[in-house]
């Protein structure tokens, strides 16, 4: 067993450090001589390299997935040159004193007489010629046709990649942003996209290996002819003659053995950047797209047959060929016939299965967006991340922000062109049902006077979509002057995420569906949570039987009226503790609401107060009994309300409003205090649809706050 594991040991080490030392290696073959037997097999070691590569890209299915590609063809590259200098050493040393015949390097002479069709022992003058011409020929091919197309193809992958690639990021960003995918999903996007990138980037570079290559490849090949030939006159004593046709026979056999394994790597590059992004394989492709329709390949043999009709043409060839062709075809034509019925059989058995399973035909529902933002096409630049793409992480901190403000996880926002706007216009909907909508000038800022300002500004006149106060709209230039001035300047992003934040937390309630509770209530009995709390879940739940319906309910009763969520645990503690009791959701809402007293009373103080002082506008006693005596609770167990006569209903509203005028300016919160949890709603349901905004409490709220708060009454509502 030890020697086992001692062997895999070294086998792994071996693996991992091969790469490295055959690096070191290459580069010693630029300065240490090879014998000729070491060469020969160093060349079809070479030969092999290229073949490899050539079909891991014929059978890599996208051209990106080949990541390695652009190093390896760079380490070919180097390894080929480094061959051609041993060869150019070998030929420049041995030749003149062994005479073609004798030559120690058999790979070389075996190149020569394959391309000249000589015998090596007895080469032709003729053949001589014939090899120099097709060597010449496949230079001009590779250097013209395979490696500048190649090279031609890299540079335009690479520039339409990265012209793409904000545009990818963007739709994978409107991906997440509206649903569709995950962020674990939405990270794999953006990694195969940067992967594409780098490919085709790198491909650019690396393709100027190939052309370069080639390139070395003539200027040695013209080396080892001219250098041998004077090497061999001057210094071996060689008849020019005999020295021109040894030197040319070994020239023509090292140009072919180097320039061989080059052509092969430049048809690979080639193949590999006019690739696609397909997850097929090149075959596979091409059986596919050339199996389309046998009607071409009967035309083709047609056009045979009918070409051996001319005189001189070889029709005894041109017929039988023309004839595969035909019978090809036919068969492919029947072949789709079948697979056409086959596939009308298929799709109307599944038709008979769904209408028996169901009874009848149901049309698909296409479901709204749970939020979505509809951009104008001026405002398109907002979301560019090209140009920065403010908007995109402002609306993922909205998400975070919401969670933590409100305890609602907001879902995803999808963002959309729409050409019916004003190209400056936007529009925020929550499930299909516009929720705001508003102007933005791009490259202006918003100025708007909180009480600050010491002098105003011009500009165009406007007003905050958020929270709608007068504002001024400014140029770039004139933003230092206004922000001198005490105005609050605001850019385009800004006060459209401003907005969306305040729709939000005004509607938290319309976004909150069944859905969501559930999600919420799932991640509770997660024990692999630390917040988790299954036990007052399933207490909950299974106990006390309530629905996820009643707990939605309740829920949405909080965030009507700002209450965060956040802390489920304890709101579903107190469900627990009423759970005998009938289930009526507006008691349960109310009896929620004082346990989570401090929390409630703590939005509504000054966080740098140390006394932490609570100022109320206090409903009077004759107030609350008036309300109670006009109370009507609707049979179907919906939500109390105050069914006031016309007069005594616009004398409270009267009241109420001067009330709320008199706190405002005395730079008072209009804070409201009910005696109780059922006036407490009474008196918000009678007030929320004239006088939105106003927040209600109930005494029982501030008693739960316990001394944490001190409460201040700052005057009393009467009707």
């Amino acid at each position: 067993m030890a020697s086992r594991f001692n062997l895999k040991n070294v086998l792994g080490n071996i693996e991992n450090h091969a790469v490295a030392a055959a690096a070191i290696a290459v580069v010693l073959m630029l300065l240490i001589p090879v014998p000729g037997v070491l060469l020969d097999f160093l060349m079809i070691v070479n030969i092999s390299i290229s073949v490899v590569v050539l079909l891991v890209v014929l059978y890599t299915p996208k051209s990106s997935d080949f990541t390695s590609f652009p190093r390896v063809l760079l380490f070919a590259t180097l390894y080929g040159l480094a061959l051609n200098v041993c060869s150019t050493r070998l030929i420049l040393t041995k030749a003149s004193e062994t005479g073609y015949k004798f030559f120690p390097g058999n790979m070389l002479k075996a190149f020569s007489s394959i391309v000249t069709g000589d015998n090596p022992m007895n080469p032709s003058t003729t053949g001589l010629v014939i090899g120099m011409v097709i060597f010449i020929i496949l230079i001009i091919i590779q250097v013209i046709v395979i490696t500048k197309g190649a090279t031609r193809v890299s540079e335009v992958a690479a520039r339409f990649s990265l012209d793409a690639m904000n545009q990818k990021f963007f739709a994978v960003d409107s991906e997440l942003n509206s649903g569709y995918i995950t962020d674990e999903q939405a990270r794999d996007k953006k990694a195969a996209i940067q992967r594409d990138i780098d490919f085709y980037s790198s491909m650019d570079g690396a393709s100027k290996f190939v052309s370069g290559n080639v390139k070395a490849g003539i200027f040695i090949t013209a080396i080892d002819l001219i250098a041998g030939i004077i090497a061999g006159v001057a210094i071996g004593g060689m008849q020019f003659g005999d020295a021109a046709s040894t030197y040319s026979r070994l020239t023509i056999g090292d140009g072919l053995l180097g320039q061989l394994p080059s052509l092969l790597l430049s048809f690979a590059t080639g193949l590999i950047v006019t690739g696609n992004s397909s997850e097929e394989v090149l075959g596979s492709q091409l059986k596919k797209q050339f199996t389309a329709s046998g009607y071409v390949y009967i035309i083709t043999g047609v056009t045979l047959a009918l070409m051996s009709l001319i005189p001189n043409f070889p029709w005894y060839l041109l017929l039988p060929v023309g004839a595969l062709f035909v019978f090809y075809g036919y068969r492919l034509i029947k072949s789709e016939k079948a697979s056409f019925a086959k596939k009308l059989e298929e799709e109307q058995n599944a038709k008979n299965k769904k209408a028996n399973a169901s009874g009848e035909e149901i049309s698909p529902i296409v479901p709204l967006d749970a939020l979505s933002l509809e951009l104008g096409y001026a405002l398109i630049p907002l979301v560019d991340k090209e140009k920065g793409a403010e908007l995109l992480e402002r609306i993922t901190r909205i998400r975070r922000e919401a969670g933590l403000d409100l305890g609602l996880v907001v879902p995803k926002i999808r963002i959309i062109d729409n050409m019916t706007l004003a190209p400056d216009e936007y529009s925020f909907k929550i499930k299909g049902i516009e929720a705001g909508r508003a102007k933005i000038k791009l490259g202006y800022y918003m100025c708007m006077n909180t009480g600050a300002a010491t002098e105003e500004i011009k500009g165009e006149k406007t007003v905050d979509p958020a929270f709608g106060v007068p504002a001024v709209w400014v140029s770039e230039d004139m933003r230092s002057e206004a922000e001198r001035a005490g105005y609050a300047v605001v850019d385009p992003p800004t006060i459209i995420a401003t907005h969306i934040t305040e729709i939000i937390r005004a509607h938290a309630a319309e976004i909150l569906g069944r859905l969501e509770t559930k999600a919420i209530i799932d991640k509770l009995k997660d024990t692999a949570n630390t917040n988790s709390n299954p036990v007052v879940v399933d207490e909950v739940l299974n106990t006390y039987k309530y629905t996820y319906g009643e707990i939605e309910h309740v829920l949405q009763g909080l965030l009507k009226e700002q209450v965060s969520i956040r802390n489920i645990v304890a709101i579903l503690e107190t469900l627990a503790n009423y759970g005998n009791m009938p289930h009526n959701n507006w008691l349960l809402i109310e009896k929620v609401r004082e346990a989570l007293g401090l929390q409630i009373c703590l939005q509504y103080v000054d966080p740098h107060d140390p006394n932490k002082k609570l100022s109320v506008l206090q409903v009077s006693q004759s107030a609350s009994e008036k309300i109670m005596q006009h109370c009507v609770v609707p049979n179907d167990g919906g939500q109390p309300f105050v069914a006031f006569d016309p007069v005594d209903g616009r004398k409270w509203i009267s009241s109420v409003s001067a009330a709320v005028v008199s706190a405002k300016e005395r730079n008072y919160l209009p804070i409201l205090l009910a005696p109780n949890a059922e006036v407490r709603q009474l008196v918000h349901n009678s007030i929320s649809r004239e006088i939105p905004g106003i927040a209600v409490l109930s005494l029982n709220e501030v008693v739960a706050a316990g001394s944490n708060i001190n409460l201040e009454i700052i005057g009393e509502i009467n009707v």
